[in-house]
């Protein structure tokens, strides 16, 4: 009697059957059951330990791989940007710059237009145009890289040295201090047009998150703010977006690690020249892209330890910018549980 009392409609369909089973077979149902849970156990946990295990070879392989430059350069090859294969004389300070100022341009770019796009779906879009223009921007994230690249160096290109970079030059140029980062001849390629591609590449990301988060907000906050006279405008700005900060961080954070590895796309546009220049419409050079033209002509143990070092140098960027927006991002969420 206390097996079927035991054995209520609500428990699942082998616990009942364990429960009216003969003791000797309910023995080894729950035996089998604990094995089951066991082995999902061991094997969930096995999932969860292989990506710090593939994050560590990785880390081991490049520093390996870039030991002799290391050894050689030491931190000097952060601050030299001569880049010289035939002397064997290398700095990264032309690819980091590059890296790190087209990301956070592309990010400048992208996250105004991404959040704007969300709350157009979400809050004044049509309801028939809604899932269309949401599927179309989704997609985006699904082009290759290469076909950015191309796209940007026979479309945007063009376009970039005939209408924006003059305009740039012939207003922003003449602001002092400020017109140092418009200066020079409108080439086309360079960093500006290397930004203009990221932020493309990104924005679905952003607008993507974004908009989810926005429609998890409760209905019900939204209705209370329209109820005292709130404005559409008023309700994003202190109900959504107070609501979804978290959410819409965690948008940036996959935009930016995006942002700073991309290879194929900026290769074709940001001019691949290893040197800093204060002016924004100058080619430059990434450290991705730095890798994907010259890996293959390293002939040199000291050329492959170069690009091995840069890579360890993305690697260092990569995590610890998305470490830091991560840590601040619990920082957000722990103030708004509060």
């Amino acid at each position: 009697m206390a097996d079927i009392a035991d054995a209520s409609p609500i428990q699942p369909a082998h616990a009942m059957r364990v429960a009216f089973a003969a003791p000797a077979d309910r023995s080894g149902a729950l035996a089998r059951l604990r094995f089951a849970d066991a082995l999902f156990e061991r094997a969930t946990f096995g999932a969860a330990a292989l990506v710090p295990l593939v994050m560590s070879g990785i880390l081991v392989a490049l520093v390996v791989g870039a030991w002799p430059a290391l050894a050689k350069f030491g931190a000097g090859f952060l601050f030299n940007q001569v880049w010289n294969p035939v002397t064997d004389n290398f700095g990264g300070a032309a690819a980091i710059w590059g890296t790190i100022v087209t990301a956070a341009l592309a990010m400048a770019l992208a996250g105004p237009i991404g959040l704007g796009i969300a709350i157009f779906l979400t809050e004044l879009c049509p309801y028939s145009l809604r899932r269309p223009i949401g599927t179309a921007i989704e997609l985006l994230a699904g082009i290759p890289s290469i076909i950015y690249g191309i796209w940007g160096l026979f479309v945007l290109v063009p376009l970039v040295q005939a209408y924006v970079q003059p305009a740039l030059i012939a207003t922003l140029g003449r602001v002092p201090l400020a017109g140092a980062l418009f200066a020079g001849p409108p080439y086309g390629i360079g960093v500006l047009s290397a930004a203009f591609v990221l932020a493309i590449m990104v924005l679905p990301f952003v607008a993507a998150v974004a908009r989810d988060v926005f429609e998890a907000a409760p209905p019900l906050l939204k209705e209370a703010a329209y109820g005292i006279g709130c404005t559409r405008w008023e309700v994003m700005y202190r109900v959504v977006l107070p609501f979804s900060r978290v959410g819409v961080a965690g948008g940036m954070i996959l935009g930016l690690g995006r942002a700073l590895g991309e290879t194929m796309a900026v290769t074709f546009v940001i001019g691949n020249a290893h040197r800093i220049s204060a002016s924004l419409l100058a080619p430059g050079t990434s450290i991705s892209a730095t890798i994907a033209n010259e890996f293959t002509e390293a002939t040199t143990d000291m050329y492959r330890a170069a690009l091995f070092e840069l890579g360890l140098i993305l690697f260092a960027i990569t995590f610890v910018a998305l470490a830091a927006a991560r840590w601040m991002l619990s920082r957000a969420g722990g103030r708004v549980r509060a």
